[in-house]
């Protein structure tokens, strides 16, 4: 995760995550599931619930709210990173903060009640594991302390040494 600069300063890659165009997709598909799932939730996905059987209704009061849950979360990791990006903080500020973000939180129900869902509300689903999947693994990315370097001088020393001693008997 880091290189050496000719200088010998390192620089950590993961800090420049948050300025790639990577990021500027993942930040507006995440920000665009949001307002897909909160428009579905308040318009086609309240007539769908309503004519499900009770035992189906439940599962999907339960499913969506694990969705709204997962995704504010998600869109807290988000915007936490975005501020990053903006210097409105660093890398090391926004490691604090997101501990308060839980990237773990909501995963659905078991596949075969899922499946029992409207369409639309599994698709939503899906995507929203999806999007999380990657964000966990981004985290992981960016949040590792970078390994420390020992420093182990010239390892062609030893060979030069060998060669000098050589040439000196």
């Amino acid at each position: 995760m880091e290189r050496l600069q000719a200088d010998g300063a390192l620089v950590q890659l993961s800090e420049r995550f948050t300025n790639s165009a990577a990021f500027g997709t993942l930040f507006r598909e995440g920000m665009d599931l949001v307002e897909e799932t909160a428009a579905y939730l308040d318009g086609a996905g309240r007539i769908e619930a309503k004519a499900l059987d009770r035992a189906v209704s439940l599962t999907y009061a339960t499913e969506s709210m694990r969705l709204t849950t997962r995704l504010m979360q998600l869109a807290s990791w988000l915007l936490l990173h975005r501020a990053v990006k903006e210097g409105e903080m660093t890398l090391g500020q926004a490691n604090r903060e997101k501990t308060k973000v839980k990237l773990s939180a909501a995963d659905p129900g078991p596949s075969d009640t899922i499946e029992k869902l409207p369409t639309q509300l599994q698709d939503l689903i899906h995507r929203s594991m999806s999007l999380q999947t990657r964000v966990r693994r981004l985290d992981t990315t960016i949040h590792t302390p970078p390994a420390e370097h020992v420093a182990i001088g010239n390892p062609l020393v030893p060979h030069l040494n060998a060669l000098k001693a050589a040439f000196e008997r």
